[in-house]
């Protein structure tokens, strides 16, 4: 099968586009026939326990593998109104956790206010951050503001040494990830009994599944302590999900179906009954409602019924809806499974 993604015009395809590759067959069955197989069709919400906030696009990176198409030439970012409509939702309901992201999120105008917000609320918060975004002469008190507030910080590092994170993330990223944990590690995040938590990020660099997160966690907290000694404490693994820019590496280098039928032949029930979705709602910049971060980028708002929209936002129907789910899902419930907080099992 002859697969191609980009357009004429060499830009990304649509969302809609990246849908119809992934809606044409392949040798497994449909995700959704595979749910059923397990028991688990149709699936569905069992509540909302992180409160998911996609601030924008912009970012002072390009990775290879962004799944959000980020970069510093995107100008997507959530207004203050819409902020407004989250924090007010959030103040609707006991959600103990808020997750942070874009793009580079410290980016957004309004994050400090939505950081501060939040937790004058009570919540727990989450950013995740690019590591480079703290040494931006514009951003000198962000790694302060952080610590002062008591934010968790997950981090993408996608390995230990810079051949492999600069391939991925650009030329000179991992010795400027590492000067941005060392600042870290210096106001106290990734060190036990601080409250700080620093938590970095593994994705593979090809068209293969992360390996044991466990197994992993200690290569790098081994290597990372002795080359560089740096901490942090924890190591979550996510699988590349093939949609966006991933999606175009596939395809590119040939190995959409091969990529594909690994992640449909390594299914796991057990990993598709506590997929992230179950347990998230995700809020587009422009304030839409997804069942995950992942469907947003391909555009597919929670459905069946459930309101479409933050300031339509109605927690009783949002924490027992139904699941949207399609093919790309394999890459969430694949061996361990993969979620925003590392390998599901």
């Amino acid at each position: 099968m002859a697969l191609t993604l980009l357009s004429p015009s060499n830009q990304p395809a649509s969302p809609s586009e990246q849908l119809r590759i992934l809606a044409q067959p392949i040798s497994s069955p449909p995700f959704d026939r595979r749910l059923e197989q397990a028991g688990l069709f149709p699936l569905h919400a069992t509540g909302i326990t992180v409160f998911q906030i996609n601030v924008g696009k912009l970012c002072n990176q390009t990775c290879s593998h962004c799944h959000v198409d980020a970069g510093p030439d995107r100008n997507e970012s959530m207004s203050s109104e819409t902020v407004e409509q989250c924090l007010a939702a959030l103040a609707m309901t006991d959600i103990p956790t808020i997750d942070i992201t874009g793009g580079a999120p410290e980016l957004n105008p309004n994050f400090r206010r939505l950081v501060e917000r939040s937790r004058a609320l009570g919540r727990h918060i989450m950013d995740r951050c690019n590591l480079t975004v703290l040494l931006l002469p514009s951003q000198q008190s962000l790694p302060e503001f952080l610590a002062t507030n008591c934010v968790e910080i997950i981090a993408s590092l996608p390995y230990f040494q810079a051949t492999q994170t600069d391939a991925q993330r650009g030329k000179g990223v991992f010795e400027k990830s590492i000067e941005a944990i060392r600042l870290l590690n210096r106001l106290g995040y990734g060190h036990p009994r601080t409250g700080l938590v620093l938590n970095l990020v593994y994705n593979p660099v090809g068209a293969f599944l992360p390996p044991s997160q466990q197994t992993i966690e200690g290569r790098f907290r081994k290597e990372l302590r002795n080359r560089y000694g740096v901490e942090f404490n924890r190591l979550y693994t996510i699988t590349n999900m093939p949609i966006s820019r991933f999606l175009e590496f596939l395809i590119g280098s040939g190995n959409y179906e091969g990529y594909m039928e690994r992640l449909a032949n390594a299914f796991n029930p057990l990993a598709a009954s506590g997929v992230m979705c179950r347990y998230i709602l995700s809020v587009g910049w422009d304030g839409r409602l997804y069942d995950c971060d992942f469907n947003q980028m391909l555009e597919l708002p929670v459905g069946y019924g459930a309101p479409e929209h933050i300031r339509d936002f109605d927690p009783t129907r949002l924490r027992q809806r139904r699941i949207v789910t399609r093919n790309h899902c394999y890459g969430c419930t694949a061996g361990s499974g993969s979620s925003c907080g590392g390998s599901v099992i």
